[in-house]
């Protein structure tokens, strides 16, 4: 061991008549703590439900969706034969969309048909969970009357006052012409199941029916709106969306889900950046109390400086001695920040739970937020640019004072003693 970091190491523990310096010290540490602390469990939580919410989409939505600038797609039987070739993709879909309004008993609310081949769908997209009835229905007939099937959310089942097996009208705007001119198209339909997505956007605004309903409804005889496509990596999602429109060529086109959600993601990561440099403030704070501790611990250990120069120690080593000291201060907190961090964000889950039932407060109101629980994923490469950006402020926070003992003359320091 180096006399610095002895040296270093001992001033930290202050003598009776430095209680002062001791508690300065204390609070350093505590500072760094909380805010090393706190910078893992909030990125871990905003990590938490980027996650959460990318999941969600990714749900109902595919990871890549082909379509053709010509309108419908006639030949998608050829194209999703192509596409397996394709390196990256997993497996595809065709589906339709159509925009439509849902009429039950007076109430109207607008909707986005959504026709979804029953054999394919399933190994593309996943609806989530079903409240009531069985999806299959919409094909084999098991809705207890003649008429065809839909599947609803639980939010458009709750608000039109619907229930399993209940019979509404869909109304589309493509009229049929008549001898008193053109009406829209009218059909009843019977609702075999309710599903749970999670996405009130999704459960309030979506209608499924099988692809051989929704083309004979819409009246797209053999055409579909496109294909919707799984690949392996959905981060590389991009790419294999660019393969595949260099393979087909024009007139098809293929977006990621990464380019149709770019916003919202883009919003996330800058508000991530936001709470960071935010919280980063804390440990700020916390450094102005190392440099004010080592200021002060200069001030009483002037004479023992001027000694040690008197016996031969540079400039140098003296400041070596107090960023030691700076450093250690600094490290002590980040390493307790870490461990606690890590800890309650590894078990935000069951803290949550453990609030919900002492208190009875349930931080997360599932009616509101679409989470039972708090979501939380530590990013360690998060952690480890916490654990930099915090040392190299503590660093910074230690130069000065370090500076000023080396500029200390021993001769000054002991005049009076």
């Amino acid at each position: 061991m180096s006399y610095e970091f002895f040296i270093g190491l001992r001033y930290l523990r202050a003598k009776r008549k430095q209680t002062f310096i001791s508690a300065n010290t204390f609070i350093s540490v505590a500072g760094i703590f909380l805010g090393v602390a706190a910078l893992i469990i909030v990125l871990a939580v905003m990590n938490g439900f980027e996650i959460e919410l990318r999941d969600k989409i990714l749900g109902i939505n595919s990871h890549i969706v082909l379509m053709e600038y010509t309108g419908g797609m006639g030949n998608h039987e050829r194209v999703m034969e192509e596409l397996k070739s394709v390196d990256g993709v997993v497996a595809s879909t065709p589906f339709i969309y159509g925009q439509a309004m849902l009429k039950n008993s007076g109430r109207v609310t607008g909707v986005v048909l959504r026709g979804m081949s029953i054999e394919t769908y399933g190994n593309v997209i996943n609806l989530g969970k079903m409240r009531d009835g069985n999806i299959d229905n919409l094909s084999s007939g098991g809705n207890k009357t003649d008429l065809p099937g839909v599947v609803i959310g639980k939010e458009l089942a709750q608000n039109l006052g619907l229930l399993l097996f209940d019979t509404v009208e869909i109304l589309v705007p493509m009229g049929i012409s008549t001898p008193m001119g053109i009406v829209p198209k009218i059909k009843k339909f019977s609702v075999v199941g309710i599903f749970d997505s999670g996405s009130y956007e999704y459960d309030s605004s979506l209608v499924f029916m099988s692809l051989k309903n929704c083309k004979k409804f819409l009246g797209m005889k053999d055409t579909v709106t496109g294909i919707e496509i799984k690949v392996d990596d959905i981060y590389g999602a991009g790419r294999i969306a660019k393969a595949i429109q260099e393979k087909l060529g024009y007139p098809y086109w293929a977006r990621s889900w990464m380019e149709m959600n770019k916003n919202l993601f883009s919003a996330l990561k800058l508000e991530k950046r936001v709470m960071f440099i935010i919280l980063s403030l804390i440990v700020i704070v916390a450094a102005f109390n190392i440099i004010t501790t080592l200021i002060m611990t200069v001030m009483e250990k002037s004479r023992d400086i001027a000694i040690l120069k008197s016996m031969g120690a540079t400039a140098r080593s003296i400041m070596k001695i107090f960023m030691i000291e700076g450093i250690i201060i600094g490290g002590i907190g980040i390493i307790l920040g870490c461990i606690a961090g890590i800890t309650v964000a590894l078990n935000l889950e069951w803290i949550s739970r453990s609030v919900e039932n002492l208190f009875g407060f349930k931080i997360l109101p599932e009616g509101v937020y679409y989470l039972n629980e708090v979501p939380s994923k530590i990013n360690y490469g998060d952690v480890a640019v916490i654990v930099i950006a915090a040392m190299l402020i503590c660093f910074l926070a230690s130069i000065y004072p370090s500076w000023r003992a080396s500029k200390l003359d021993p001769a000054e320091a002991l005049r009076y003693e």
